[in-house]
């Protein structure tokens, strides 16, 4: 009679023989870099501290760098928790390494696993053997740890790799990628079973569904994520440097030097929280502004400028996820700050810093200055010396009593003279 009712009405066996014990989903929804690796980290420990049973990883990322996949995969080996991928959209590239370290694989009907060769951060294949031999051998050994054919693993790899799928009656030939469906990696054993929803996996792997939680972004890190937006960067950029040089070069404002402070601050922050950025980021920023400011009054021909640019480039681009990313965001903001600087300057040629070392100021008569009257008109004129001459003394020419010198020679009182040359003030005489 039990059994009976047990048939009947299926649901309610399953309920009386699930597991009990918190399940934890852990999405894994963005580019792999060092953001989601401590993200993940984070997860990882709290599923552990509540004594989870179960940790599922929704998987669906274009992929990213490799040795934060790598930290990633080890992380999943050596979790005492069961630990179930469950692909919802792709697990490209990277993503496919993680899926295939974890104990079991479940997918959504439509989704993919594989494609995982190596990039560039310009999305040029790595070609160098070296570096494709050591990732294809990562990847089939994460293959082979859960029990799968590690050859399949190495065509995901490895573009020159020949391998048989006779379960999907595929053949991959030098020059081709392997990527699998949903119902492809299923029958390739590159999938445990495809399910519609979490749910779907937690009870499949015999737990209950009332005990579930989602792991989800802290505020900081929701704040970290907008701010590491490439676009966000460079925006931020162009307002740091802008802000900066225009406060330096047209000082008084306040504003233009809060803002460039704000945005340096802002990126530093972003890249702090998502992992990217270290301590020494901000020591470079710091000491960098530092010497700008410094470049500004002390006479340093450059150097300390010079120096203080080295510093800030060094700290944008160590902070930054991928250094040619940095360098593009730095270029596309400095291009478009040294325009608006410009303009600024010419607006406000008035107060730049530069009228400091400029002699603006003219003395005139309605300030009460006299100017020395030019004594051009004397030369050649002659007259007579009123007092010894030793060189120098006083003579009247034209009936007006002139201060005089001589080329070094005495001359006595009541000499005639003749003018020889006229200098500014000084008039040089001789006798006649």
């Amino acid at each position: 009679m039990v059994g009976c009712t047990a048939a009947a009405i299926p649901g309610m066996a399953i309920a009386e023989t699930a597991k009990t014990g918190p399940v934890y989903i852990i999405p894994v929804d963005q580019k792999i870099e060092t953001g989601l690796g401590k993200f993940m980290k984070r997860g990882f420990k709290e599923a552990a501290k509540m004594n989870a049973e179960l940790i599922i990883l929704e998987v669906n990322t274009p992929g990213g760098l490799v040795n934060t996949a790598q930290d990633i995969g080890k992380m999943i080996r050596e979790s005492k928790i069961t630990t179930v991928a469950y692909i919802r959209g792709n697990a490209a590239s990277a993503g496919s390494y993680i899926a295939l370290n974890a104990d079991k694989i479940a997918m959504s009907p439509g989704s993919m696993i594989g494609a995982a060769a190596m990039v560039d951060s310009t999305g040029k294949r790595v070609d160098d053997p070296k570096l494709v031999a050591a990732w294809k051998s990562e990847m089939a050994s994460a293959a082979e740890s859960s029990g799968r054919n590690g050859s399949i693993a190495e065509g995901m790899a490895d573009i020159n790799a020949v391998v048989d799928m006779p379960e999907i009656g595929v053949k991959k030939e030098k020059g081709e990628i392997i990527a699998l469906s949903s119902e492809q990696a299923l029958k390739v054993g590159y999938a445990d079973t495809i399910a519609s929803s979490p749910e779907d996996v937690v009870s499949w792997m015999g737990y209950s569904t009332d005990d579930m939680f989602l792991v989800q972004h802290t505020g900081s890190e929701k704040v970290a994520s907008f701010l590491t937006n490439p676009i966000v960067m460079t925006i931020l950029l162009f307002l740091g440097i802008a802000g900066i040089v225009i406060e330096l070069i047209v000082p008084g404002f306040g504003v233009p030097g809060i803002i460039g402070v704000a945005a340096f601050v802002l990126y530093f922050f972003g890249n702090y929280v998502a992992g990217f950025a270290g301590n020494e980021t901000w020591l470079l920023f710091i000491v960098g502004l530092i010497l700008m400011i410094l470049e500004m009054f002390v006479p340093s021909f450059g150097i300390l400028g010079i120096l203080g640019a080295i510093s800030l480039i060094a700290g944008v681009v160590r902070a930054a996820y991928d250094t040619s990313h940095a360098m593009l965001s730095l270029g596309i903001a400095f291009a478009a700050a040294v325009v608006v600087i410009v303009i600024v300057a010419i607006l406000f040629k008035e107060r730049g810093i530069w009228n400091r070392f400029i002699l603006s100021e003219s003395l005139t008569k309605e300030q009460g200055y006299v100017p020395t009257a030019s004594k051009d008109a004397l030369l050649g004129r002659e007259g007579v010396s009123v007092t010894p001459l030793r060189p120098a003394g006083t003579a009247l020419i034209d009936d007006e009593r002139i201060d005089v010198v001589t080329d070094g020679e005495f001359i006595p009182r009541d000499t005639a003279l003749v003018v020889v040359h006229v200098e500014g003030a000084r008039v040089v005489v001789k006798p006649k």
